[in-house]
Parts: C-alpha cells; structure tokens; sequence
C-alpha cells in the first residue's frame, strides 16, 4: 500500500512537467495568420509586388498572408518595428532599397539592416531610368548627349528624384561622380510632383523609377535615354544601360526582398525562401510584377545576404562622401 501511494504522488509530481513539456513544444509552422509588412503606403511597386507574392505565398502555406502598410521616414519606422518583432516567422517584410540604407541617411533609425534580420529572399529588381523632358533638350537622346549639354553649361542644369536620399539621388551622384560632370539636384517629396514638374519643364531632367516614368514615356511626354542596370529592361529594349554608353562598371538597380527578424528559424526562412523561388518562377507571377514595372528575380538567403551587405557599404559611401543627409 505505501508502494502504491508513493508511486501515486510521483505520478502527481511529474504531471505537471509532462504537461508543461508537451506544451513547450513548437507547433507545425504555420498554424496562423502571417503579417506582411510593407513600409510605404499602398499603391506603390513594393507594395503592390507584396500583394502580388503574399497571396501566391497564402495559397501555398495555407495561412492567410496580411499585408500591413506602415510608411513614414524611407520605410525605417517600420523596419525599426519588425526588427524588435518576435522571431518565430509569422512577421515579414518587404525591405526596399530607400529602406536597407535609411540607417545611413536618419540618424535615429532605429535598426541595423545588415545586423537586425534574417534574410529570406529577392523578390524583384524595379529598374531606374534617366528622363529628359524633349520639349526642353530637343537634341539630348542619349547619355552622352546629356553630358556634354550640362557640361556647356553657364550654371548648373537641373535635375531631380523623388527626394533627397532617395535611390535616384543617390545614383545619379553616382553617375556624375563616374563620368565626371555636374548637374544641381532640385529635390521633391515624392516621384509624382518630380515627374509632373519634369514633364512640365520646370526641371529637364531626372532619375526615375521605372514603374512610375514608363507611361510618360509610352507618350512620349519623356524620353529615356539610359536605364542604370547592368542589362537593358525587356519593357525599353532600345534604350542603352548606362554602362554601354561608356562608363564601365555602373550599376544602380533599385530591389526588393523579403525580411523576418534575426533569430527566425532556419528551417522556417528556408520554406518561406523555396516557396518564394517557386512562386517567382511561374509566368503568371513574372507577368503581374512585370506590369507593375518590377522585374521578378529570386536569390536566396545566403545571396540576398549578400547583396544587403554589398548595397549597404556601396550606397553608404556615395551618401558618406557627398555628404547627404535626411532631416
């Protein structure tokens, strides 16, 4: 009797552990709703290539794929937010380029791009293109072209982008910088007023993002005359990249991939990845982003490492010895 009762009591004591084990143990991942972060306002290409892969990823996981737009300060208050968020794949984000170099351009961002994530995969390059308005430089139709007219120049010719920092900024500082010519950034708060002002004459030139110039050039209220990949784009094949145009070794493509917060579980980053790679390789997908003026292009966690670290340190420099700044 005193045998049965003591084994009773250590049953009852180690209940308790055995519940809690079992509870302890993670679930089947996913097993619920996944938020997708987006930090800039709806509409827009990084947003609009979120939707596009969140729903073909939702289909895939069986798991609804929310997309949460959080704009303000080049994406850097949301990836400030997600970087603290918890690590246990239910929480992404669409890094875009103005957002992987904020940290360089504000000076309280709030998180470190190369250090506070864990890297999933590419999802798109969004190539950017040199404009011209053709009413205001007639005879500009090519980039050297434009070179030669900014350099006969009295005072500086104008240029714009969608901002100060802002990706077409920071490759045509670049470009100049490579070239050896000059031209006086006139900055605006978002690609729209830039454009209009561009297709309006009050700036003759800009650097654009190609999904938001192409229609303009489809009406030839624009005109292209280089594209800053290192290949032309399918949608403007006759315009020359600008190292064909003879500088060597440029190359400013703007891009967009998929984050999770450090420490997220390998085997969780891997599926996501591989579902990512299958949906980026169906027509239907490449099309959509396509038409949304994105360009579909998978790299995997180790490459989309890479590239972070690699666009981090190049950009860094160019902002670092031009001396830009963000208020």
């Amino acid at each position: 009797m005193a045998h049965a009762t003591r084994r009773a009591v250590l049953a009852l004591a180690v209940a308790p552990l055995l519940i809690g084990g079992a509870a302890a143990q993670p679930s089947a991942w996913p097993d619920k709703m996944i938020k997708l972060v987006v930090p800039f306002p709806a509409g827009g290409p990084t947003d609009t290539a979120s939707r596009i892969v969140g729903q073909k990823l939702a289909e895939r996981l069986k798991q609804p794929v929310v997309v949460d737009n959080r704009a303000g300060a080049s994406g850097s208050i949301a990836a400030a937010q997600v970087a603290k968020s918890a690590a246990d794949g239910y929480t992404l984000m669409m890094l875009a380029t103005p957002t992987l170099l904020a940290p360089h351009l504000y000076k309280k961002a709030g998180y470190d791009t190369v250090k506070d994530f864990a890297p999933v995969a590419t999802v798109y390059d969004l190539p950017i293109v040199v404009v011209v308005n053709p009413a205001q430089l007639p005879d500009v139709t090519d980039l050297q072209k434009l070179i030669q007219h900014a350099k006969a120049q009295k005072s500086r010719l104008n240029y714009t982008s969608s901002g100060a920092g802002s990706f077409g900024h920071l490759s045509m500082e670049l470009l100049k910088q490579m070239a050896g010519f000059d031209m006086q950034h006139v900055p605006y708060k978002g690609g729209v007023p830039a454009i209009t002002d561009t297709i309006g004459g009050q700036i003759p030139v800009m650097y654009a993002d190609l999904v938001a110039a192409l229609p303009h050039i489809q009406a030839g209220k624009l005109r292209a005359i280089a594209v800053g990949s290192p290949q032309r784009v399918s949608v403007l094949p006759e315009v020359k990249t600008i190292a064909e145009q003879g500088i060597k070794g440029y190359d400013a493509v703007s891009w967009g991939g998929l984050l999770a917060p450090k420490g997220t579980p390998k085997a969780v980053v891997d599926r996501i990845s591989a579902e990512v790679q299958q949906i980026l390789s169906e027509k239907e997908t490449q099309d959509k982003l396509l038409n949304a003026g994105a360009i579909a292009h998978f790299q995997p966690p180790a490459q989309i490492g890479q590239r972070i670290q690699q666009d981090y340190a190049k950009w860094g420099q160019v902002i670092r010895e031009k001396g830009i700044a963000v208020e």
